[in-house]
């Protein structure tokens, strides 16, 4: 699957193609000296602008598998004088960053690509540090996709294909122990590529640390 990401995104990295299904990160709302993570990062867009709002005592992640996205983000971060801003590849199965490490996580239209969905999600659970909050927008099957076409690492790469039906994706993030899950919105069905899809925008936090009353 890996490959095919890969190609795929390296010609997007220098396109003006919106890679969007739901306004995530506008939905973040950090504070100064906070930190923030966007999974999936692309062009680095996002985390620009998390940066600006988290100022120079806090810090925001991009996070991605493409060299050529990572490429553009940190040519433009470097443009604008951005230096609270850092940008790394990993898979997000496997994230590269500290356990208990962010504030607010946000993806856009990326975990649909991941093949261990729980994995993903128990990462992101692991980064957040207790109280944290994520906000995810992604897309969902509303029938399931076939076999063959889970298979084919260019349909998984074109955003459709890894897709999985609604109840497994709420199941994924029950099951890595975040709470207060709000579906801030959610799109009509619709097809895409051999799949029929919807979109919806996730928000939600890790449980806070409880304190022994003593």
């Amino acid at each position: 699957m890996t490959d095919a990401i890969q190609v795929r995104y390296s010609e997007l990295a220098e396109s003006s193609c919106c890679m969007s299904c739901g306004p995530a990160a506008s939905l973040c709302d950090p504070t100064p000296g906070q930190v923030c993570v966007d999974l999936g990062c692309g062009r680095g867009t996002d985390v620009l602008r998390l940066a600006e709002k988290v100022g120079p005592a806090g810090h925001a992640y991009g996070i991605d598998l493409t060299e050529a996205m990572l490429d553009k983000a940190r040519n433009t971060a470097r443009k604008l004088g951005v230096t609270n801003a850092t940008f790394l590849r990993a898979d997000l199965e496997a994230i590269g960053l500290p356990s208990a490490s962010a504030d607010w996580i946000t993806s856009n239209c990326v975990l649909n690509h991941v093949a261990d969905k729980g994995r993903a999600w128990g990462e992101i659970a692991r980064i957040l540090k207790p109280g944290g909050r994520f906000v995810i927008s992604d897309i969902y099957a509303v029938e399931p996709v076939s076999a063959e076409d889970r298979a084919d690492p260019q349909a998984v790469a074109e955003c459709w294909a890894g897709a999985v039906m609604r109840h497994e994706y709420l199941a994924n993030v029950a099951g890595a122990g975040l709470q207060d899950i709000v579906i801030t919105e959610e799109s009509a069905p619709y097809r895409k590529g051999r799949a029929n899809v919807a979109s919806f925008t996730l928000a939600g936090r890790k449980p806070a640390v409880r304190k022994c009353c003593g």
